[in-house]
């Protein structure tokens, strides 16, 4: 297993501004990075590209709905929308090298209606993935499936759920992946849920209980780190903070010295388990 760190630590603001943030990224030892695909241009990512490949970083993408492109609409219309905007961000995905595009893509950000999912909004979510599934892999990428917690999507909010979504979506290229964060709220044991996801479990992210430096909360990543082994998981672990930069994440006092030091205490950390 290898540690790479997530760019939401830096807020939205996706550009080659950034490309500093790469270079410590890379003298602190990590192995990748998670790549947020905001900008829906191809040709904006070509100097990504570049900047990933000499400095010998693996790439993750990573894609979210807004309110505005939800997947699980009555609205014909705004569930092609999306699909054609998920669409653009694998083709973005497929410019910087990633193999793997993630994240909660199954529905959109923050969007309730009050009441649990539907049998039809279930359905409309599994023929949303199925189709991006399959455009995916003409690409050559794999969708990692996440699941949130429940004060911010409904859809499903645990393993158990997101597993059997995954299988009625039933397609090579649509898999999985788990965050520490939204387990820490939804499950009730971590790593028995990490043992059921097996070898369909293609990444991984740790979040501290705070979403703030890796060691320093009470989650029990020592225990997380051994059921991984224990399923022979060889993907990367990427280390997702927030800032009161994200204004998505609800942060709204400082919680760590620098980005700096968050990244070398949690990475040191991480070592140390592995």
């Amino acid at each position: 297993m290898q540690i790479g760190m997530n760019l939401l630590l830096w807020g939205t603001d996706i550009t080659p501004a950034l490309f500093p943030v790469l270079d410590e990224i890379k003298s602190l030892g990590f192995a990748g990075v998670e790549v947020p695909i905001f900008n829906l241009n191809p040709d904006d990512w070509q100097v990504w590209r570049q900047k990933l490949d000499d400095l010998g970083l693996q790439r993750l993408a990573v894609a979210i709905n807004g309110p505005d492109a939800n997947p699980l609409s009555a609205d014909a219309s705004m569930r092609a929308h999306v699909l054609e905007n998920n669409k653009k961000a694998l083709d973005c995905a497929a410019v910087i090298g990633a193999k793997l595009l993630m994240g909660p893509i199954h529905s959109a950000l923050g969007v309730f209606t009050g009441q649990p999912a539907t049998v039809e909004e279930w359905q409309r979510g599994v023929a949303h993935i199925r189709a991006l599934a399959e455009y995916a892999a003409t690409k050559g990428i794999t969708l990692g499936i996440e699941y949130l917690n429940r004060f911010e999507t409904y859809l499903f909010t645990c393993t158990d759920d997101m597993l059997r979504f995954v299988d009625e979506v039933d397609h090579p290229n649509c898999k999985i992946m788990f965050d520490t964060f939204h387990a820490n709220i939804e499950e009730k044991d971590i790593p028995a849920a990490l043992q059921k996801c097996g070898d369909r479990l293609v990444h991984v992210q740790l979040s501290e209980n705070d979403r703030s430096t890796i060691g320093k909360g009470h989650v029990d990543f020592a225990k997380i780190i051994a059921a991984l082994k224990s399923i022979d998981y060889q993907g990367m672990l990427s280390i997702e903070a927030f800032s009161m930069k994200l204004a998505a994440a609800n942060i709204w006092r400082p919680m760590f010295e620098s980005e700096s030091q968050l990244m070398q205490d949690s990475i040191n950390y991480l070592k140390k388990l592995l």
